[in-house]
């Protein structure tokens, strides 16, 4: 069963933003520069992220994967990150 994902990626350089960006147009359509929406099977999500893994540089990149199909839970939870963590923004109330 496909899942529908929002893949968005943070890329430094600029020759591993187009390989990724090439590798993302067999798996999706673009939305926006850096962002697709993918629909995938299992295996093609598995595919897809092995294909981005090899191209990314993981201390420096970021690939996100947001599974719009998950149901129940926050929003910040149906993110994946591959290379860097992701680490949702707090926009609670900060003591100074």
């Amino acid at each position: 069963m496909k899942r529908i994902f929002i893949v968005s990626y943070d890329i430094t350089d600029d020759k591993r933003r187009h390989k990724v960006a090439q590798t993302l147009k067999a798996y999706g359509t673009r939305i926006q520069y850096s962002v697709w929406r993918c629909e995938l099977a299992p295996m093609a999500r598995i595919d897809l992220e092995a294909a981005l893994a090899h191209i990314i540089q993981h201390r420096e990149d970021q690939i996100l994967f947001i599974d719009l199909r998950r149901i129940g839970g926050r929003a910040d939870t149906c993110i994946e990150a591959l290379g860097k963590k992701y680490l949702p923004n707090d926009r609670g109330p900060r003591i100074v």
